[in-house]
């Protein structure tokens, strides 16, 4: 079997009001996907960064996988991953991935099985956390509350909220406001999404605790270690960083803190699912967890097949009106808060093309 053809598509849609976190705002939502083709009939699905740098990453890198047997990912990896010129960090990273998974995601689609099961299939019920608590214009606390809540309501046994965007006092308030909409059994996660220098992060860190926070993410800026370490070393609140994180080098290097007992890995930045699994695989070696960023519709594969997978993190519907139409068969939570990857051989990613054309921007 060999690789005939790489295509792109990116799609993009406003969002029904512009949310923020610690740092951004962000108005529209969008899907990115890179087709891979071969001559026995089988495509690949990947996801990730398909515009722009991107694309031209992609551009540039086809006509090394042009040809290729798909099945060797490992040997394709090394093949598009020359640091000097492409994929050390950034956006051509990130393109890399999108190429990586499209390529598991046809070596699913031939060996027959679910992404999960080829990779170790250590569960088929992952749990799960819903992402949500975001700055929008005109939620006060009473909203937050009720937003929040509402999640609750519909299965989740945790929620993440975001914090970083207004002064300390006023965040402390939203999480105690959110502690006791969501009651104690919930488990409660706070993103600062790089907002704070360290020394904030613990001001915070030090006026939540009492709300039984299970993580902060994203406290300080990515390269901030020593930051990092400062602020591990006073607060009883557990570290969770990673999704700005590139490659098994860079994940050492976090590791080497000694102050993030929580991975946020992420498939679509990293370098793809082959670069995922060595990134487990070292953080199991210091019993480190996996809890990844982003794109549930990967990484609960990515979560299933690893002992140390911790959680998922999961979008609803409320901050994405096209949520239930981007593709065919929507993931969706389990009665017990968990959510199950899909039996489809592949990542069982059926993009809705009818629905997204629309939005077709390149």
């Amino acid at each position: 079997m060999k690789i005939t053809d790489i295509s792109t598509e990116s799609y993009s849609w406003p969002r029904l009001k512009p949310i923020s976190n610690g740092k951004h705002t962000y108005t529209h939502a969008g899907l990115g996907l890179v087709k891979i083709q071969t001559d026995a009939g089988v495509t690949g699905i990947g996801l990730g960064s398909t515009s722009g740098i991107g694309k031209a990453t992609i551009e540039h890198l086809k006509p090394l996988l042009i040809g290729e047997d798909p099945i060797d990912v490992e040997r394709l990896w090394h093949k598009m991953w020359v640091p000097k010129l492409v994929g050390r960090r950034g956006i051509t990273t990130r393109a890399i991935s999108a190429l990586d998974i499209g390529l598991w995601d046809l070596r699913a689609k031939v060996a027959g099985l679910p992404l999960y099961k080829l990779l170790g299939g250590y569960r088929d019920r992952v749990p799960t956390y819903i992402a949500g608590g975001y700055y929008v214009d005109g939620k006060g606390l009473e909203e937050l509350a009720a937003e929040m809540a509402s999640y609750v309501q519909m299965g989740a046994r945790a929620v993440k909220m975001k914090v970083g965007a207004v002064p300390i006092p006023e965040d402390v308030a939203r999480v105690q406001a959110v502690r006791q909409a969501i009651g104690p059994g919930v488990k409660l996660l706070v993103d600062a999404n790089c907002a704070y220098r360290y020394y904030d992060a613990i001001r915070l860190a030090q006026r939540i605790e009492e709300f039984d926070v299970f993580w902060f993410e994203e406290p300080v800026a990515p390269d901030d270690y020593e930051g990092m370490r400062k602020l591990a070393a006073q607060t009883s609140i557990p570290i969770a960083s990673g999704e700005n994180e590139y490659t098994r080098y860079g994940f050492r290097d976090l590791i080497n803190t000694q102050a993030v007992p929580i991975l946020n890995a992420d498939a679509k930045v990293l370098g793809g699912v082959t670069e995922y699994m060595k990134v487990a695989a070292l953080a199991q070696a210091y019993d480190l967890d996996i809890a990844p960023h982003g794109s549930q519709d990967v990484h609960v594969h990515l979560v299933a097949a690893i002992a140390n997978g911790l959680i998922l993190e999961y979008y609803p519907h409320e901050f994405d009106p096209m949520w239930g139409k981007t593709y065919r068969t929507t993931l969706r939570l389990n009665d017990d808060g968990t959510v199950s990857p899909p039996e489809a051989p592949g990542i069982g990613i059926d993009p809705n093309y009818e629905a997204l054309a629309p939005y077709r921007v390149d």
